[in-house]
Formats: structure tokens, C-alpha cells, sequence
């Protein structure tokens, strides 16, 4: 079994993926809130199933691009988990997710602070990024044939005139069955993803000094 969850934008996901189909899954819109609630939606979802922490045999986690301490809250979860349980940790892109079972090529987006996007262009010869652009640039993105997958993509598509589909899955419906298609594959320990700046900056302060 394999748990994948998410918590890289204003939701909050869970899905356990077993035997090719999903088993059980929650979504949750939750802009706040959800380093508190994402254990016990784990755990309700492995009821759901009738399932518990020592049936998983790894962990899907999305690793953003998106909310700095949201993709946080997953990634230190998926790796205290993976620690504990002995199983393996696969970080899993949301930009991956929405562009996963979707026709090619395919250009998937996300939301992001200041009138921006991220996105990331997938198909055989076409592949780009990921990467943080302007919104007014998204055209510059696009090859003939491309469909447009992911946030507010209607509202892109009447603004741009782009074809969007909705999502094949739900970020951690996706993310799971992407992870299992990793499993037996070395992987890299999940690290965020992150594609800008961070919005704080640095202190002028002067730390203590380290003995």
C-alpha cells in the first residue's frame, strides 16, 4: 500500500494507493491549519480502508511548487514517516501530478503570489521546466496541439484561448499512483521544491555566536 498526501497549496489530500486503484482518499480546501490536521486525516484514511500505518509499504508526498510552510509540513512528515515505518519516501512534483494519465503534450499550472504561474510543459521533444513565470507569458509557452491542465486553467483558457481538461486525479490520488511507478528505482530523499524567493527577508540581526 502506498500513502500519498499533499499539502503544497490551500488543500489538504490523502489517498492510499493498493493493488492498481485508489482505496481510500480525502480533500480538504484548508488555507491554515494543516500541520494539525494532517495526521488525522492519514489516519481516517487508512481506516477508510481498514488499513494502518504498518500496512504501507511507501509514501508519496507532493513537494510543491507552492506555500513555503505547507510543502514544509508534507516533506518533514513523509520523512519522520519513512524514518519510523522503514519504508521509502518519494517526492512527487504537483506540476508531475496534474500532468499525470493527461494527453500530451501538455502544459501544467499553478498559482503563485504577484500575478504569476508556475508551470512546466511535458511531451516527447516539448518537455520545459519547471519554472515561475509572468501570467502575460504563458502563451510563450505553449507548442500546437498543447492542452492546458491545472489551476484556474477555464479561466486561462478564455484569457488566453489555450484548450484546458480538467485533472486526471486529485494531487494525492496522483501523486500515489506516481509513486508507485517509482518504487524499486533509487530516489532522491523528497526536498521542497521551491521556484521563488521566499517572501520574509533575512535578518539584520546579528545571531548568537555558536560555541
Amino acid at each position: 500500500m502506498i500513502l500519498g498526501f499533499d499539502t503544497s497549496g490551500p488543500w489538504l489530500g490523502t489517498a492510499l494507493y493498493s493493488d492498481g486503484d485508489i482505496r481510500a482518499s480525502h480533500y480538504v480546501n484548508m488555507a491554515k491549519g494543516q500541520a494539525e490536521h494532517l495526521m488525522p486525516l492519514i489516519e481516517r484514511t487508512l481506516a477508510d480502508a481498514d488499513a494502518s500505518l504498518a500496512d504501507l509499504t511507501a509514501i508519496g508526498v507532493g513537494i510543491g511548487p507552492g506555500n513555503f510552510t505547507g510543502i514544509r509540513i508534507s516533506v518533514s512528515a513523509a520523512r519522520g514517516l519513512s524514518l519510523a515505518l522503514g519504508v521509502p519516501a518519494i517526492g512527487v512534483s504537483g506540476l508531475e501530478a496534474l500532468a499525470f494519465d493527461a494527453p500530451q503534450p501538455t502544459l501544467t499550472v499553478l498559482a503563485a503570489p504577484r500575478d504569476q504561474l508556475y508551470v512546466q510543459r511535458h511531451g516527447d521533444g516539448v518537455a520545459k521546466g519547471p519554472a515561475l513565470i509572468a501570467r502575460d507569458d504563458l502563451p510563450l509557452w505553449t507548442v500546437p496541439g498543447i492542452t492546458l491542465i491545472g489551476q484556474d486553467s477555464p479561466v486561462l483558457e478564455e484569457e488566453f484561448g489555450i484548450p484546458h481538461a480538467p485533472a486526471a486525479y486529485a494531487p494525492a490520488a496522483a501523486i500515489a499512483r506516481i509513486a508507485a511507478t517509482r518504487i524499486g528505482t533509487e530516489q532522491p530523499r523528497p526536498t521542497p521544491l521551491y521556484l521563488k524567493p521566499a517572501d520574509a527577508a533575512p535578518s539584520r540581526e546579528t545571531g548568537p555566536r555558536l560555541l
